[in-house]
């Protein structure tokens, strides 16, 4: 289940490309699928792991060629990214900035790192859909490592503009899944047996292998209206007089 639209994007075969954040690693596969050479990183020793795994276990299965660019899996820290300046193409840093106090500097350090005429791609809850869940259920976010913001979009955009990015596009992802949390929310975030929570699970699992038509329909009809992520993409100029701050709709 991807959030990001690589076409909007812009990855092409050989971009070296950070998946910041990268968890299980959804967008560095595909990444690795179309060619890139992926860096996934993450906080957490195990999801860098798990990652490296999957990638290993691509490549015996066939699905990334030998002669690719190459895969790599980093642990460490948002806020000091042990990479020089200018050292990717492309950046995708989804579903983790609510999660960095300091989210600010998180975000001049993926500039920094993003080279010249490359292009990032940052994806948050939207506004709306995670009010709603933080209104449901303290437990929803009030734990450790869990989200400290709620970000609306203009918020966004003004403080990822501040480090002398360009926004140049957003839109909104995934409609079916705001009512999923939103039902979590009311009978426990942790209530995986609840009779409707998992019948809804089931739902979105068979959409997410299966693709059928009327769920993908839905999704479409319903991410304009209750998207539960918002994303953003961004340009970093070639020269500074290229810099145009600009609200993105």
């Amino acid at each position: 289940m991807l959030t990001v639209d690589y076409a909007k994007l812009g990855v092409q075969a050989g971009d070296r490309l950070l998946d910041l954040g990268c968890g299980f690693g959804r967008h560095s596969y595909q990444a690795a699928r179309l060619g890139a050479a992926v860096v996934s990183f993450d906080a957490s020793w195990d999801e860098v792991r798990n990652v490296q795994d999957t990638f290993g276990a691509m490549l015996v299965a066939g699905e990334l060629a030998a002669d690719d660019p190459g895969v790599g899996s980093t642990q460490g820290d948002a806020l000091k990214l042990p990479f020089a300046d200018g050292s990717f193409d492309r950046v995708i840093a989804s579903e983790v900035l609510e999660h960095i106090p300091d989210d600010e500097s998180a975000m001049a350090e993926l500039a920094r790192v993003l080279r010249p005429g490359g292009t990032m791609a940052v994806t948050v809850p939207r506004c709306g859909p995670e009010f709603i869940n933080w209104a449901l259920s303290d437990e929803y976010h009030n734990v450790p490592g869990g989200h400290v913001r709620i970000y609306r979009q203009s918020q966004l955009v003004g403080r990822l503009q501040g480090t002398g990015l360009k926004a140049v596009g957003s839109h909104h992802a995934h409609g079916l899944h705001a009512p999923y949390w939103w039902l979590r929310c009311l009978v426990g975030p942790t209530n995986d047996s609840h009779p409707a929570v998992s019948t809804y699970h089931r739902l979105l699992v068979w959409d997410i292998e299966k693709a059928p038509k009327v769920t993908r329909y839905a999704d479409r009809v319903l991410n304009p209206l209750v998207g539960k992520s918002l994303v953003v993409y961004l340009e970093k100029p070639s020269s500074p007089g290229e810099t145009r701050h600009e609200e993105v709709a």
